[in-house]
């Protein structure tokens, strides 16, 4: 998938989330995307490529960075914390559905219960699962 088909699956996928915002705090060429005032995936370029920037447990990104060419430490961010994937590699569409997801849910596992749109434990599992 080149960049500009990452980034368009990449935001699809994060407008089906429940309670997710576009922002725009950096200007026109970086959408954010929020949950609760909490940033889960950044959209932007690096040297004029299009990349996502996602939040991913430490050592899923160890793993993710090791599997993959195309995946990165986090760019401008915390490089233990967030991972940078970039379009053109071998990265399945339905691989980059799933980080978006778990980008997400990490960040929601973060929030007050109150405040939480999902249950990030049951979140996308079939009801004979939670069972």
């Amino acid at each position: 998938m080149d960049a500009y088909e990452l980034q368009q699956r990449a935001a699809a996928r994060a407008d089906e989330l429940p309670g997710a915002v576009l922002e725009h705090p950096f200007g026109p060429d970086a959408d954010v995307y929020k949950v609760h005032g909490k940033v889960f995936m950044l959209i932007s370029a690096l040297r004029g490529d299009g990349i996502v920037t996602l939040k991913s447990a430490p050592a899923d990104a160890n793993v993710l960075r090791e599997a993959y060419a195309d995946i990165a430490p986090g760019y401008h961010m915390n490089k233990k914390h967030w991972i940078t994937v970039s379009g053109g590699g071998a990265l399945e569409a339905e691989l980059l559905d799933d980080l978006v997801t778990e980008s997400y849910l990490l960040v929601v596992e973060t929030l007050p219960k109150h405040a939480r749109p999902v249950d990030p434990a049951q979140f996308g599992r079939r009801a004979e699962e939670v069972r």
